[in-house]
């Protein structure tokens, strides 16, 4: 019997940190999840910054092919 009880004790302790374990994976997912669209925001910033820098460089890239040039 008291290799019964020594198993049923076991699957409890098994199922709770089985419980546990899957509250912390969603808790992590949710952190993934909050990077994942910090990151997509300033990926999104610094591309329009790129474009916004090459707009000024073709506006004013004679001028800088002038200076570049002496």
């Amino acid at each position: 019997m008291s290799s019964l009880k020594g198993r049923i004790e076991k699957i409890k302790n098994l199922e709770a940190e089985k419980k546990k374990l899957l509250l912390e994976i969603a808790e992590l997912q949710k952190v993934a999840d909050a990077k994942t669209a910090a990151l997509e925001s300033e990926v999104s910033i610094l591309r329009d910054e790129i474009k916004s820098l090459k707009i000024l460089m073709g506006e004013s890239k004679s001028s800088v092919d002038w200076r570049l040039k002496k």
